[in-house]
């Protein structure tokens, strides 16, 4: 039986997913297409629902199956359904609903990303991207940045959103404080900052500091940190973004760090 109308309760429902409220009442998220299902299933990552195009079904069974093993119910949908519940231009047939993983990263041993106000899912899922690439540790985010069950921050994420620690601060200055008091450098960008960061050292214990794409770290928070760097650039250009600032500073403390640690990300 294949679900063909867009009123259906179950369609109404994973379609309020669209918007923060929708999965706050439900207490649930969106994962869409193949890539993000194929990690789900990877990790382990249990599933409530999952719907797909019979034209999916046909050339994608053994997922499927897996799938299936690690969800509560599962449904065929035509693909008009299927275009109602995704929130792509172009859905590729398949679509899941889970419940949030309760959110918890431990102080970083090595290296760790901390950002402040982050508005937008792409550039957020982005970083959470890079950061895995670069061997951190985990991921802290203040409470007034963009929702990370944002379905496009998954998206962006490519499926690294399931394997990067990531927890939620109501002050990261509190996250500031205890990484100083284990040891753990913390180190700030600005645009005033005296030193390229390049120009330090972050092969012992880091914690990098973020801010938002337009406004930077907020003056309080970045005067905490033990160092502040900037990112030089070109006579006119006012700023990087913000994923792309973030892979810079992450992979220089990847190329200075142990040896160890560089042959595991490079592998």
């Amino acid at each position: 039986m294949i679900l063909t109308s867009r009123k259906n309760p179950l369609v109404k429902q994973l379609r309020k997913l669209h918007h923060p409220q929708g999965r706050r009442e439900q207490q649930l998220f969106l994962l869409e297409g193949t890539h993000l299902l194929e990690v789900a299933c990877a990790v382990d990552y249990p599933l409530v629902t999952v719907l797909c195009t019979p034209d999916w079904l046909a050339g994608h069974g053994p997922l499927w199956e897996n799938a299936c093993r690690r969800c509560q119910r599962t449904e065929l949908v035509s693909p008009e359904v299927m275009q109602a519940i995704a929130t792509t231009v172009h859905p590729d047939g398949v679509v899941a609903a889970a419940q949030p993983r309760s959110q918890s990263a431990v102080l970083p041993t090595r290296l760790g990303l901390a950002l402040e106000k982050v508005q937008d899912p792409g550039n957020l899922g982005t970083m959470m991207r890079t950061a895995v690439a670069a061997g951190a540790e985990g991921l802290w985010l203040s409470a007034d940045s963009v929702d990370i069950h944002h379905p496009k921050l998954l998206r962006a994420s490519a499926g690294e959103w399931f394997r990067l620690p990531v927890a939620v601060s109501p002050d990261l200055k509190d996250l500031v404080y205890r990484c100083q008091q284990q040891g753990i450098q913390v180190v700030a960008t600005s645009p005033l900052a005296d030193r390229i960061y390049w120009e330090i050292d972050l092969s012992c214990p880091t914690l990098i500091l973020l801010g938002n794409e337009g406004a930077g770290l907020s003056p309080d928070l970045a005067s905490m940190a033990d160092r502040q760097v900037k990112i030089p650039l070109a006579n006119g250009v006012e700023s990087l973004n913000a994923a792309i600032a973030a892979a810079l500073v992450l992979y220089e403390a990847q190329r200075q760090g142990p040896a160890e640690i560089r042959r595991c990300c490079s592998s």
